[in-house]
């Protein structure tokens, strides 16, 4: 009996999935394709299809069947029967919610977003601020839906990094100012690094080009994908074997391209890792966003803006840009992508205050949850933290409070993952190198491809089997412990600095 049932159970979570992911082509096309005036029929095809996948996954004969396997699954398999214990707690998170809910949501995540990317092009929030003052409004009201302990943003963090709450954050966050704010400061004494080499002029077709060779040597298989152009890089998929990456490109700043490629190629690579066979189901997803962003910033930095990396790579950067790096050492280019320096766009950020700006998000994103900021004083908040945390002048809303995407679509509880991503990125490396002695050296010959082979065996082919507490013990042999990140961040910089 649990069999039969588990197969209808199968059938009803690959239907939903299809129609999920038909959402998410939908998605993708508004922002890499979509022509302006197609946007308000696109919301409300977004809107059905969302109102649908919804009833697909709430229907109570649905319930019955997950109810009937939670009770009866002694016959099931481990895998079988964590997919129904997962899903079970989905059920009844996403069974909080009608229809009404979920269509009134997607309209209004729609009409944000169109707005946010207005207000980008022409430099003005106030475009903004009403359809993100009723967004946020609404996240609150999904916060009281769904329950909580402590804090109302406990309940949106449950979405990204299951297991969250506000009382550890805080506690991590502290840790990070207090070790990282010295750190850095010890950094900013020394001689500035001159970088202005990345600033000439690379030509947009080139960069392409190297940016596509790029992700095809770390592993990115373009027959399960493809990259495009889009105003906020970011990375879809439909299944494991169709994944998509964008990019953005400025002619005048050539890490703006490459390492949003690496970055995005690392996420790419952990959804065409995951086990096509379990579609659809929890065994076929990602752990959380935290373990997510540990992938693309394990690319990113530990591999992406390594000294081995380079050794391998910066050779065919010199051939297709000699005007611009025929005379710059590899050295004096591997100190210049690692300059660490204050800045306004948190994409564009040294590793080191990169979680100075997610710190920012975060304060921002309770403020507004527990109602102690109000959206129409954002651009004042954020300009004063920047000045507080990053000692930076905020000169416009574009690349202050708009720089953004993630608001626009509702993603509050989102920014811390990013940090999180960055402790476990070192975490899963140090571990790397303990399993694999040469990985350095085959990184240095152009060689990735048996830490990628890492990567799928200790974390991408469990989907969400393990949560990412557990995951990161069963790869590592303890929690998640910063120590990692700041043991990786002295021994590189003391070198790069001279500290």
């Amino acid at each position: 009996m649990s069999k039969s049932n588990y197969q209808s159970y199968l059938e009803n979570m690959q239907k939903y999935a299809d129609v999920e992911y038909s959402i998410a082509v939908l998605s993708w096309d508004k922002e890499v394709n979509l022509p302006s005036k197609g946007a308000a029929a696109r919301s409300r095809q977004v809107a059905t299809l969302s109102g649908i996948a919804h009833e697909i996954f709430t229907n109570k004969a649905f319930g019955a069947t997950l109810q009937s396997l939670a009770n009866n699954g002694s016959d099931l398999d481990e895998r079988e029967k964590r997919n129904i214990e997962l899903t079970h707690k989905d059920f009844e998170r996403i069974n909080k919610f009608d229809t009404d809910f979920v269509m009134r949501r997607s309209k209004l995540i729609s009409t944000t977003f169109h707005a946010w990317l207005e207000a980008r092009e022409k430099n003005d929030f106030s475009i903004y601020e009403k359809p993100l003052t009723e967004l946020m409004d609404l996240k609150i009201e999904e916060a009281e839906i769904i329950g909580y302990k402590a804090h109302p943003y406990n309940a949106l963090l449950e979405e990204f990094e299951p297991g969250a709450t506000v009382a550890d954050l805080d506690v991590l966050f502290k840790d990070v100012r207090n070790q990282l704010v010295d750190f850095a400061s010890k950094i900013r004494s020394k001689s500035e690094i001159d970088n202005s080499f990345l600033r000439k002029k690379y030509a947009k077709d080139k960069q392409w080009e190297f940016g596509i060779e790029i992700l095809k040597n770390i592993g990115y298989d373009f027959e399960a994908g493809r990259q495009d152009i889009s105003t906020h890089p970011f990375t879809t998929n439909f299944s494991a074997t169709d994944v998509r990456v964008t990019t953005r490109i400025d002619e005048n700043d050539f890490g703006n391209m490459t390492w949003s490629c690496i970055h995005e190629g690392g996420h790419a690579l952990y959804e065409q890792g995951l086990p096509h066979a379990d579609y659809g189901l929890p065994t076929g997803k990602y752990v959380s966003l935290g373990i997510h962003e540990s992938q693309s910033r394990l690319w990113e930095n530990n591999v992406g803006r390594s000294l081995p990396f380079w050794k391998a790579h910066y050779p065919k950067l010199q051939k297709a840009f000699p005007e611009n790096l025929s005379t710059v050492s590899l050295e004096t280019f591997y100190k210049g992508i690692n300059k660490i320096a204050p800045n306004l766009i948190r994409t564009e950020s040294d590793e080191l205050h990169y979680h100075f700006h997610v710190l920012i998000r975060y304060e921002i994103e309770k403020g507004l949850i527990e109602k102690s900021i109000k959206v129409k004083d954002l651009p004042e908040v954020w300009n004063a933290k920047y000045k507080e945390y990053l000692g930076v002048e905020v000169p416009n809303d574009k690349e202050g409070v708009l720089q953004d995407i993630h608001w626009s679509h509702g993603s509050i509880g989102y920014f811390p993952t990013y940090s999180l991503g960055s402790f476990y990125a070192a975490q899963f490396f140090a571990q790397a190198k303990k399993d694999i002695p040469d990985i350095i050296t085959q990184i240095e010959n152009g060689d990735s491809s048996n830490l990628l082979k890492w990567l799928r065996d200790k974390i991408h082919q469990h989907g969400r089997f393990y949560d990412a507490n557990d995951l990161c013990k069963k790869v590592t042999g303890e929690k998640l412990n910063f120590k990692y990140f700041m043991d990786y961040v002295n021994e590189k910089y003391k070198d790069i600095y001279q500290l």
